[in-house]
């Protein structure tokens, strides 16, 4: 699956759905990488719920980016638990995004900038991808 005109791989973003700034900073990120033509957001609950025509979705896409905000890495392990494999995964706070305990709305550009280009370089650069499930 190939987005019309694109050049570049079609990428299936899975993110993380807590409830701190950096699952903000996840779901802009995400919103904004769609809205650019690199992928598209998916619905992650459904392959948590384990219905099959979401888990059978996973696998059109030429790329599964999965997006958590924080190490506790809930979209992670909703993905371990699907049997789904050959995706990526990229940690918000793993690049420096410092975690709240409460919403810090709305998230500052410089903050999605750092994080988009985080995810375009796992996106577009294979050599360094970080595969979380084989």
């Amino acid at each position: 699956m190939r987005f019309c005109c694109s050049k570049t791989p079609a990428a299936m973003f899975l993110l993380c759905s807590g409830g701190s700034n950096v699952w903000q900073a996840a779901n802009q990120v995400a919103v904004e990488l769609t809205c650019e033509g690199h992928g598209r957001m998916f619905c992650l609950a459904g392959i948590g719920a384990q219905m099959q025509e979401f888990i059978k979705s996973v696998h059109d896409p030429d790329r599964v980016v999965v997006i958590d905000g924080c190490p506790v890495g809930c979209a992670r392990k909703i993905m371990e638990n699907s049997q789904v494999s050959g995706w990526e995964c990229i940690i918000l706070s793993d690049i420096g995004i410092e975690k709240l305990n409460h919403n810090s709305l709305p998230l500052p550009a410089s903050q999605a900038e750092q994080e988009k280009a985080a995810i375009l370089a796992l996106h577009q650069n294979s050599q360094e991808k970080t595969v979380c499930c084989a």
